[in-house]
């Protein structure tokens, strides 16, 4: 089963992504691209693309509700990091449905997150 937010990316193109300067500074352990943000005020700094009207973080690639993905997944700010889906753990996630609502997409289920064959635990390992 694909995970549901690689074809969505409505999360990336409807909030402002502000997180604290010190996660863009190698020297503080800090990972997301400098060049990838700008400064919000003195503590505060954004991703690139979501101040604007129509927000769209620069790091999101592909087609909102088609194919999209983070090109800075594993080094994303803490502020994405803590985003969940909408029952990929069990409990609703209000973000993820404005997100998502907002991109004309419906709001996670929790069928969204059985796997398509109707196998509830992973295949046996078969023998020779």
């Amino acid at each position: 089963m694909a995970h549901p937010c690689l074809r969505c990316g409505a999360c990336c193109a409807y909030f402002r992504i502000a997180f604290h300067w010190s996660e863009t500074d190698p020297f503080l352990g800090g990972t997301v691209p400098e060049a990838l943000t700008e400064k919000l005020d003195p503590h505060r700094v954004v991703m690139r693309g979501t101040q604007s009207s129509r927000p769209r973080c620069v790091a999101l690639k592909g087609t909102i509700g088609e194919a999209a993905y983070c090109g800075i997944h594993p080094i994303k700010p803490s502020v994405c990091r803590e985003v969940e889906p909408s029952w990929e753990f069990g409990r609703h996630s209000p973000q993820c449905d404005k997100g998502r609502i907002a991109h004309g997409l419906k709001p996670l289920t929790p069928e969204d997150w059985l796997d398509p064959s109707g196998d509830s635990a992973p295949p046996l390992p078969q023998s020779a």
